[in-house]
């Protein structure tokens, strides 16, 4: 067993929205979307418009994350609608990342918003866990114009758990000797992996806390929610997490985009929806630094926080959107059955090149399709540059085929 460690979790507060309204804050243009009813969503008047982020005071309505803006309207006409800005969010992203880093040695990002810090073995350097997490939180605030929470705990899980306490702009503990009064009276649907479904089955069974399930016989668990599933849910309650911190590089020799959903998703549609704006912002920032790929891979995490991933090698290096995205779309029926409840979704896109050779035939068809393709990419990559990312949306998007997005990395 690691002993003696210490992790922090960070997780940036209604992201997308405390982004957008950092911005504006700072740009002087309207009120904090933060103190009003206000979401981040696309144009009411297309099907397709989903609610991507909520405030606090929308949330008082009922509001729902990945509900139509259309009925996010109805419940509150007063409603204030922001458009996302994947290029801003990226931005604030790596910018309170940064800040992280400057004081752990170890730093894995678990999505676009959050991620956690192996502060093991700094005591010499910050004697004051507590008093380090405000010094970060503040600076963050600070610097970045906009607050994060962050739990302090000896493993991962603990660690996340207590993030989500009261918020915003907190730290709160949870080390194992404050479980008994901070986690185990908690719903046990509150515990960290334990979705709906199986928060109904541990409730028939008359287990309505993390308390309850910590107490019970591991093999009885196992019986009422699987062998894995069940040893690991047990484990979580009695805050037992071995898990890594696992750092990584920032940047790979390629490009990825990846989304947390707020609230599990379930169905094709919805997730071809998130899957085509997630391919066209990672394409767009890959065709503007002149790259182009021929290996496209597509990752989801289930709800229960198991991650599966499947790529394809291409016959030809490609830029194009469309292209990319009907490979993504076919990978993601591979993964996934389109009803196991997801949590994160994400493309990736490797083996890039700037050299564009095509094997094609001179008399082959799809040259002329292709390029035709590519030039009104380019057409639309220069007019979001020019006008922002919701001057121009694509035809298919429009007709309902195309695929809105939440998070990403």
């Amino acid at each position: 067993m690691i002993m003696n460690r210490l992790v922090f979790h960070v997780d940036v507060n209604s992201a997308f929205l405390s982004w957008e309204s950092a911005r504006r804050v700072k740009e002087g243009s309207g009120p904090d979307l933060r103190d009003i009813p206000a979401i981040i969503g696309g144009d009411p008047e297309k099907r397709t418009s989903v609610v991507l982020a909520k405030s606090i005071p929308a949330k008082k309505f009922q509001i729902r994350t990945g509900e139509p803006v259309s009925m996010a309207l109805r419940k509150c006409p007063d409603l204030v609608i922001a458009p996302p800005d994947f290029r801003l969010y990226q931005k604030c992203s790596h910018a309170f990342k940064d800040i992280c880093r400057s004081y752990a040695p170890a730093v894995e990002e678990f999505s676009i918003d959050e991620l956690f810090m192996d502060m093991s073995g700094t005591e010499l350097v910050y004697p004051d866990p507590i008093r380090t997490a405000h010094e970060i939180k503040d600076k963050i605030r600070d610097t970045l114009g906009f607050t994060v929470n962050i739990g302090i705990a000896p493993n991962k899980l603990l660690a996340k758990m207590a993030s989500d306490f009261e918020k915003p702009d907190r730290v709160h503990t949870l080390f194992q000797e404050e479980i008994p009064e901070k986690l185990w009276p908690l719903p046990v649907g509150e515990l960290f992996s334990v979705g709906g479904a199986t928060a109904e089955k541990l409730a028939r069974a008359k287990i309505l806390t993390i308390g309850d399930l910590a107490a019970m016989d591991l093999e009885e668990v196992r019986k009422l929610v699987g062998q894995k599933g069940g040893k690991m849910i047990w484990e979580f309650a009695n805050g037992i997490d071995e898990s890594p911190v696992a750092a990584a590089p920032r940047e790979a020799k390629g490009y990825s985009i990846s989304t947390t959903f707020e609230e599990d998703l379930t169905g094709y549609e919805p997730a071809e929806k998130i899957l085509r704006q997630l391919v066209d912002h990672v394409t767009a920032r890959m065709r503007r630094d002149g790259y182009q790929t021929d290996c496209v891979t597509v990752s989801v995490r289930s709800n229960t926080f198991k991650n599966q991933s499947h790529q394809q090698k291409l016959y030809n290096h490609t830029d194009i959107t469309d292209e990319i995205y009907r490979i993504s779309k076919s990978l993601l029926h591979v993964l996934w059955d389109g009803q196991l409840p997801l949590r994160l979704m994400g493309v990736y896109l490797t083996g890039i090149t700037h050299d564009s050779f095509e094997q094609l035939s001179l008399f082959d068809d799809r040259r002329e399709a292709r390029e035709k393709q590519r030039k009104a990419d380019a057409a639309m990559d220069s007019i979001r540059e020019k006008f922002g990312r919701n001057s121009i949306v694509r035809g298919s998007t429009m007709k309902g085929n195309s695929r809105i997005g939440k998070k990403y990395d």
